[in-house]
């Protein structure tokens, strides 16, 4: 069959289609003038497409070429050709999925990946006709030259018999032609797949190829809901030269490419979807495509072609026509516009490029998804302000420049605008972009900082170019990347090159254009993943982590700015000055997810644990509007913040951890949140180890790993760690309290004096080396000086403001009192903790305070509202709540009872719960109550056993009261054992330990009675 005729069956059988079903046999009669033949083979077809699904849509499955597979099934010689059983190179053919008119598809089986893929095989028919040939090494050209996630990949191509075979990407699902049969698509789906598909075009004219045949039949929706475009057979394929000349002019200028496959003056594509241009075969640029689309767009709008007539001059003659396209009434107007300017004759006043009908596209879809409800003084969250202007290809897109591997540095964005607004706040969103990415992986602002210490220049400097390179080259990453804005008039061009830091090669350049403000953060969305598939992640990976900033973050460029600049300053000032900056995005755009989990952490960082959970219970329920990168962080912090399900916490990390596994947080969390209160230490040392090798210059890193030696008695290597921090220039004051409690456990007085003194030295700790200096000296008995530095810590904590913090202050004083029997006293400092916060830590420690206290009512009470309020906490269900009811249990004369309530925490006896991490409290507390309830049932030996715990592991204990009181309670436990030797031991290092304290302590008093009374 002659192309010719190939090319008039095709657009019958297409116009046909567009008919009711009924109409069909009679304008076949009409438009075949007599042509019986004609008539009967476009019938054939009609007939078989009406009974057959359709397989996979490619240059392969043409209609003429249905006729030949229907010849072929009335021809007792139907099996000859067939190639089912056989291997060709390493894929074996399993079975015939369709014929066209230029060949036949099977599906094959790849035996040395083990997958599935399509095999598109020359027909023998045409073996042997060159045009047909040339075509079919066409769409292999054009097909193969694009790399993008919404066009049907080409694998390879293979020879069989002489002939090339394509190896191409085995789509499931149906054509965009046979949904449409279903009816008029909703909107909202039809702007999804209007936007794969001119983002599919966009990256096939960058590479100047012209598809010059979209359809919905080279639509694909396969069972995902991605559009893949198919069949470039008809494409017109540039030479390199020509796809550079291309990404850099305009759309309106034509490629210069000599057609082979047909002469001037022929007209290629299917008549219904021609632009005028292909009508009048002149010359093709890429807004030939753009009116196809249009056309498209028009049909999944309507169900309706908008160009119709009884023959084909007649469809031709409606295409010509100057009248303007108007759709149905009904549709949403900005859709009907977009349709219309896609339709425009005249393509110099057509859409000039893909990308700007993807931006109004994009916009239409922020508007049905309600966001410009919510949002009616700010652009939807979903505009993406993107006009591609000069996208340069120096580089092949299948040979990867970076790898899983290498490292970036990102340089601050030229702000050539003159606009402060965009100064940082460019940079810190293309941060936010890139951390999607499981792939790359760049230095962070703390290592930058760092290794500017390091070259004798402030932690803040603006990273020139220049600077940045000398970053990269210390840090031995692999590039840097240079950002830049500049205004066109109106509108923005936005610039990115990524740079070999050692060779100064460019290893990719991307720009694009965004038309006004509020569609530069979009832009920079798109510059983003653009540079993501070029530069060698997956498109599988961009395609699942890829949210725009003005989706997942904010649409507002003045909340961006606050956010971006509260986290320079909370790297220069501390979280506490990049407060009201966070808190100022939030007033801008209050449903800005991120800024809430930020303030969340700023909070916690400053021990103000209701407010942070506050923040980020909000930033939760917006966790929407936020990346898949920030989703984990804010499904973390909620976990371990506000709910404290550390199981949900655990889950949650593991799966962050597999998603981003060059990402240190969640090792961070599972090491100091999971771990630590699980007494899981040798796992926690695990996972701070790998966050240390992911990002060996973030001081947190080092203080989980020291903490998680300490608490396993390994002092010696808890101080080499924090010593290693020392050498990198890290400095946090969560380490002048580590190394206080180390001195502490080691008995180097010199040692705690020397970091009281560096506390008192702005350092931003001296209210908690107060509280700790207050613990160690009520450790050997000196409770008034104990007394005068809690109220110095509470003091501080209180002129700062912070209210949280100065009621732990209060309650571990309220402990330390019931402890040591001064029960007026503990009740006091337990109800002035309750006066400054009901935060569950408070009001745990206050609860046992009062019921060691005597006041069991009062603890009752307190006892039923944490478990009302902090129900599904893991440390107040294993932990707290045991501890609490046993207390009262022993108030009331219940050792037994008290012994089995207890029951339910020893899996977790030697963890910190996170009272014990933030109010340095609570530590082996079940195990001290156990103790207790073990000597009021008179079980010697089983209560010896548990204060033999508490001083088995000081690391765990450290200065908490009952680290000194384990000696007595263990005397005691001895004496009721009958081991008089040893009870007279454990008094003596008790009443040892305390030689010279106060004298008038109640406890200290009981135990000198008691040791009287040894023999």
């Amino acid at each position: 069959m002659e192309s010719e005729r190939w090319q008039r069956v095709d657009d019958l059988l297409q116009a046909a289609l567009e008919r009711p079903q009924a109409d069909r046999r009679e304008f076949l009669r009409q438009a075949c003038a007599g042509d019986k033949a004609l008539e009967r083979e476009v019938w054939s077809l009609v007939a078989s497409e009406q009974k057959a699904g359709v397989f996979l849509q490619s240059p392969a499955i043409d209609v003429a070429a249905r006729a030949i597979a229907l010849q072929q099934s009335l021809d007792p010689q139907e099996t000859a050709g067939s190639h089912t059983g056989q291997t060709i190179s390493h894929y074996r053919i399993v079975e015939k999925l369709g014929a066209g008119g230029m060949g036949v598809v099977y599906k094959a089986e790849d035996l040395r990946l083990r997958r599935f893929v399509a095999l598109k095989l020359l027909s023998d028919e045409l073996a042997q006709d060159p045009q047909a040939l040339s075509r079919f090494q066409r769409e292999a050209q054009a097909a193969s030259a694009l790399n993008h996630a919404n066009i049907c990949t080409i694998y390879e191509v293979e020879e069989h018999n002489y002939l090339p075979v394509i190896v191409m990407e085995l789509l499931e699902g149906e054509t965009l032609k046979q949904r449409i049969r279903a009816g008029p698509i909703p909107t909202n789906e039809l702007v999804d797949i209007g936007i794969q598909t001119v983002d599919a075009l966009e990256a096939a004219h960058a590479e100047a190829i012209i598809h010059r045949d979209i359809k919905p039949a080279n639509i694909f929706i396969n069972r995902r809901g991605h559009a893949k475009v198919l069949d470039f057979g008809l494409a017109k394929v540039g030479s390199v030269l020509d796809r550079h000349a291309a990404a850099g002019t305009s759309a309106a200028s034509t490629f210069t490419i000599e057609d082979q496959l047909t002469g001037a003056g022929s007209t290629l594509g299917t008549v219904s979807y021609m632009s005028p241009e292909q009508v009048l075969a002149g010359d093709l640029d890429a807004r030939s495509d753009l009116f196809s689309f249009g056309v498209v767009l028009y049909e999944m709008a309507t169900g309706k072609l908008p160009f119709r007539g009884e023959s084909q001059e007649e469809v031709f003659d409606c295409i010509l026509s100057r009248a303007p396209v108007r759709p149905n009434p009904g549709l949403p107007a900005e859709l009907e516009r977009i349709i219309g300017k896609c339709l425009e004759k005249d393509r110099n006043l057509r859409y000039q490029h893909a990308a700007e009908i993807r931006t109004d596209l994009q916009r239409l879809k922020g508007a049905a998804t309600g966001i410009a409800k919510r949002r009616k003084t700010i652009v939807p969250a979903a505009a993406v302000g993107l006009t591609l202007f000069a996208a340069g290809y120096f580089y092949s897109h299948r040979t990867p420049k970076l790898t899983d591997k290498d490292t970036l540095v990102l340089a601050d964005f030229l702000n050539k605008t003159g606009d402060p607004l965009f100064d940082g706040t460019l940079r810190q969103g293309l941060a936010v972009q890139l951390a999607q990415s499981p792939y790359l992986s760049l230095v962070s602002d703390q290592r930058i900082q760092r290794t500017l210490r390091l070259m004798d220049r402030p932690a803040d400097a603006k990273l020139t170019p220049e600077l940045a390179r000398e970053i990269c080259e210390r840090t031995a990453s692999a590039a840097v990347l240079e950002g830049s804005i500049s205004p066109i008039g109106s509108q923005y061009v936005l610039g990115l090159r990524a740079k070999n830091c050692r060779t100064g090669d460019v290893v990719d350049e991307e720009q694009m254009r965004a038309a006004r403000k509020e569609d530069v953060l979009s832009a920079l969305s798109q510059i983003a993943s653009k540079f993501r598939t070029r530069v060698g992640e997956s498109l599988a990976a961009v395609e699942q982590h890829d949210t725009s900033l003005a989706v997942a973050t904010t649409q507002s460029l003045e909340a961006w700015k606050a956010y971006s600049t509260a986290w320079n300053v909370a790297a220069s000032m501390g979280d506490d000055a990049a407060v009201p900056l966070f808190k100022r995005a939030i007033a801008i755009d209050p449903n800005f997810a991120m800024a809430y989990a930020a303030l969340g952490r700023m909070y916690g960082g400053s021990e103000e644990p209701v407010l942070s959970a506050e923040s980020t219970r909000k930033a939760y329920q917006l966790r929407d509007r936020a990346s898949d990168a920030e989703k984990f962080y804010i499904t973390a912090s909620y976990d371990a913040q506000v709910t404290g399900n550390l199981e949900k916490a655990q889950q949650t990390c593991e799966a962050w951890a597999r998603t981003y596994p060059r990402e240190a947080s969640p090792h961070h969390f599972l090491a100091r949140i999971v771990y630590h209160p699980s007494g899981k230490y040798e796992k926690a040392v695990e996972e701070s180890r790998k966050s240390i090798e992911l990002d060996p210059d973030f001081a947190i890193g080092y203080s989980h790993l020291a903490c998680s030696y300490q608490y396993l008695d390994r002092l010696g290597e808890a101080e080499n760690t924090l010593q290693r921090a020392a050498a990198r220039k890290l400095e946090t004051p969560v380490f002048l309290v580590q190394r206080y409690d180390i001195a502490f456990l080691k008995g180097d007085k010199a040692g705690m004096e020397r970091e009281v003194a560096l506390g008192r030295e702005g350092s931003g700790a001296e209210d908690w080396i107060s509280n700790h200096q207050a613990l160690s000296l009520a450790c050997s008995g000196h409770l008034q000086q104990a007394r005068t530095m809690s109220r110095r810590a509470t003091e501080l904590a209180l002129h700062a403001a912070q209210r949280e913090k100065a009621a732990l202050f209060e309650t571990v004083a309220a402990l330390r009192e019931a402890f040591f029997g001064n029960a007026p006293a503990a009740r006091r400092r337990a109800m002035a903790a309750l006066d400054l916060s009901r935060e569950m830590y408070v009001e745990y420690g206050a609860a046992l305070a009062l019921a060691c206290s005597g006041d069991s009512e009062r603890a009752q009470t307190l006892a039923n509202d944490l478990e009302k309020r902090f129900g599904e906490d893991t440390s107040l269900r294993f932990s707290y709540i045991p501890v609490l009811r046993a207390r009262l249990a022993l108030n009331h004369g219940q050792p037994s009872n008290a012994i089995d309530l207890l029951q339910i925490a020893v899996p977790y006896d030697l963890g910190m719960p996170r009272s014990a991490i933030h109010g340095s409290f609570g530590a082996l507390y079940t195990v001290y109550v156990r103790g207790e309830a073990y000597l009021a049932a008179r079980q010697g030996v089983e209560a010896a056993a548990e204060f033999k715990k508490i001083l088995d592991h000081r690391g765990i204990v450290v200065s908490d009261p009952i680290g000194a009181l384990a000696h007595l309670q263990l005397g005691r436990a001895f004496v009721l054992a009958g081991d008089r030797a040893k009870a007279k031991a454990a008094y003596q290092d008790f009443l040892g330990l305390w030689r010279d304290s106060d004298p008038d302590i109640p406890i200290l008093k009981q135990a000198q009675a008691e040791y009287a009374k040894l023999p």
